[in-house]
């Protein structure tokens, strides 16, 4: 070993004694502020984002700016759970992509809490079982996830935050050659993702869906002639090989998810507002919806309609539109909207997914 190869790994090892100390002195202050708190939120998502952002601002490399922020969100999981852990609930169970979600957004330090279904998760964070819930909104390539627009309608829950995940699905199971596996497991969103790649390679394989990814991958490791199309992650959970990684038939393949909550969440500076309106049937009433954001200059990111459970052939619209609810431009419009709509529910503002 160099003398000069000594000096570096000396120098590094100066350095992890200084991090340690630094990050112990923020768990310290964080500890602080906890004890001065007097309405008991544990999270501010605002605050969390505008520390994430500003690091990112002022990162000089090597690390990027994806890495920066993957580190610094463990590190503010840790010292928030040194004022108190918290519970997520998600679409579960173990291994799925909404678990990673969770797990992207909180950091590693909480505890979770695995549901069967989009609703439990709702009721599980209306009850106050558990602090928040995350849960599928909509994938790039299979659109909308219509049970959670569903139940966004008539909660009480808020949404406090986004994740963007990106979504690389593999072929698990225990046989390594393809012409062994007689069906796949998986959840119907992900068979839509896979549909060409399964086509070409697994045309004459059962496609059986099921409730999660992860109870895909559970289901074929009891069958050795059966496959999983599932995360990587899951491969470890149930012992399972990765036979082709990256099966989706789109590169970009992408999975927003919601934080539900039951906070308000104050401006951080860059915000998104998701709300859900409904309309009279007649002419131009959709137009109507959008002049006022063109009046005030609010720029829509999204506009859905969804069939209204109420009603046979109506309809309500999930609209997503950049700014905070407490920004003016965005206040005015919301005031406007609601003189021209026959409902209108603001289901949250929070900061943009970083």
């Amino acid at each position: 070993m160099s003398e000069k190869f000594k000096q570096l790994r000396e120098q590094i090892d100066q350095l992890d004694d200084e991090l340690l100390k630094l990050a112990n002195r923020r768990a310290s202050l964080a500890q602080q502020i906890g004890n001065l708190k007097e309405d008991g939120v544990i999270l501010r998502p605002e605050r969390e984002a505008q520390v994430l952002l500003r690091l990112q601002q002022q990162n000089t490399g090597p690390l990027s700016n994806a890495a920066v922020v993957r580190l610094f969100t463990e590190i503010i999981s840790q010292c928030r759970a040194m004022e108190a852990p918290l519970t997520i609930a998600f679409l579960g169970p173990e291994g799925t992509f909404t678990e990673a979600a969770a797990l992207k957004r909180f950091g590693g330090a909480i505890q979770e809490q695995p549901c069967s279904t989009i609703d439990e998760v709702f009721r599980a964070v209306t009850s106050g079982t558990v602090h928040y819930g995350v849960v599928p909104v909509e994938n790039s390539s299979e659109g909308a996830v219509g049970r959670t627009l569903d139940l966004l309608v008539n909660t009480t829950l808020q949404i406090c935050g986004e994740v963007i995940l990106p979504i690389h699905q593999c072929l698990l199971g225990q046989q390594s050659e393809l012409s062994a596996i007689n069906s796949v497991y998986s959840h119907p969103q992900s068979f839509g993702q896979c549909q060409g790649w399964l086509n070409t390679h697994l045309p004459h394989a059962a496609r059986i869906p099921v409730a999660s990814n992860a109870e895909a991958a559970r289901l074929a490791s009891e069958n050795p002639h059966s496959a999983a199309i599932a995360g990587i992650q899951a491969a470890a959970l149930f012992g399972l090989q990765v036979l082709v990684e990256n099966i989706e038939d789109d590169a970009n393949n992408t999975t927003r998810f919601l934080v539900l909550g039951n906070q308000q969440v104050t401006p951080s500076g860059n915000d998104k507002t998701s709300l859900v309106m409904s309309t009279a049937n007649r002419p131009g009433a959709v137009h109507d919806l959008l002049v006022p954001l063109a009046k005030h200059g609010v720029s829509m990111t999204k506009l859905e309609s969804r069939p209204a459970r109420s009603s046979l052939w109506e309809y309500v619209f999930f609209m997503d539109v950049e700014g905070h609810q407490d920004d003016a431009k965005v206040a005015a419009a919301l005031a406007e909207l609601r003189k021209v709509a026959a409902f209108v529910k603001v289901l949250g503002s929070y900061p943009v997914a970083i």
